[in-house]
């Protein structure tokens, strides 16, 4: 959800990011909209985009399922890295973000590939049949992260991919001083991945960390 909390030094980030595509007109146009509207400027950035676009066809992903749409940046440009018939399966609890995500798919170039569930992530997780996925990715409230990784290891098959962010806890993972809820959310949860017997999983030091792992 950061763009801004990094493990790396800011010299090396810049360095990574002139070599990687950013976004083009259309997500810049998005974002700026997104502002406007008085949604948080909190989705992934460019080059975790770009990475996970790059994760999704090396796996030859075809059904996504997303926890957290916000303005639907991150949704649309896991999209546009699946195949034709491909589709993304995004939730949101907010109905002012998903009004907005919506429009923003309708009018891109993956309009038609992306279904926005409303509701909480718990309540619409279930909803989903065993092994209907081939890729997941995490970004909504840290408290519910558990729960979350629980269903997705449910929903995606035996392979597949299962991403979440935020694994840094917006650059205060370290900082014992720090009583936010969702830091202290993100460290137990972060305990909970490694332990995991259903995943290999490791955190890769690029936006604010991102969990990848690949279902066992």
């Amino acid at each position: 959800m950061s763009e801004t909390s990094r493990a790396v030094s800011d010299a090396t980030f810049e360095y990574l990011a002139a070599r990687t595509a950013g976004d083009d007109d259309y997500l810049k146009d998005l974002k700026a909209r997104a502002r406007e509207a008085s949604i948080p400027a909190i989705w992934i950035s460019p080059e975790q985009a770009s990475f996970m676009s790059i994760l999704l066809r090396v796996a030859g992903a075809r059904e996504v399922i997303e926890v957290g749409t916000l303005g639907g940046y991150s949704a649309i440009a896991m999209a546009r890295a699946l195949p034709a018939d491909g589709r993304v399966r995004t939730i949101e609890l907010s109905d002012m973000h998903a009004d907005f995500a919506e429009d923003a798919v309708e009018n891109s170039d993956v309009a038609g590939r992306v279904e926005v569930h409303r509701g909480a992530g718990a309540d619409v997780l279930p909803m989903f049949a065993d092994d209907s996925a081939d890729a997941a990715f995490i970004d909504a409230d840290k408290e519910g992260y558990v729960t979350y990784v629980t269903e997705c290891l449910r929903i995606v098959r035996p392979g597949g991919l299962i991403m979440v962010d935020n694994a840094f806890a917006f650059g205060e993972l370290l900082d014992s001083s720090s009583t936010d809820a969702s830091v202290l959310a993100v460290r137990a949860f972060n305990e909970h991945m490694a332990a995991l017997e259903e995943v290999d999983a490791i955190i890769v030091p690029i936006g604010d960390g991102v969990w990848v792992g690949v279902r066992r």
